[in-house]
């Protein structure tokens, strides 16, 4: 998972739930287009290459995220930000 939500809100304790993007090792989401973005592997510590779903954006209790295993580097980010844009029709 790759949480997308406003560090403001994930900071607030009672604020219990957090948005995030999944990710699949799955070849077949690989080609879903533009809201498909693929990250390799090592990127903010994943073990293996995957691809963020960004059409499959969600809310998660945060009591189900138990162990961050890294960050994005920038240009990753950017372009889950850009799969983000494209599933959610923003400009």
């Amino acid at each position: 998972m790759i949480v997308v939500s406003h560090d403001g809100f994930n900071a607030v304790p009672g604020w219990r739930s957090v948005i995030v993007v999944p990710l699949s090792t799955s070849p077949a989401q690989a080609g879903r287009g533009p809201t498909a973005v693929p990250l390799a592997p090592g990127a903010g510590g994943l073990p293996k290459g995957g691809v963020a779903l960004c059409h499959q954006v969600t809310t998660l209790d945060r009591a189900r995220l138990t162990e961050q295993i890294g960050t994005l580097p920038v240009d990753a980010i950017a372009k889950v930000e850009d799969g983000l844009r494209a599933a959610l029709d923003l400009v």
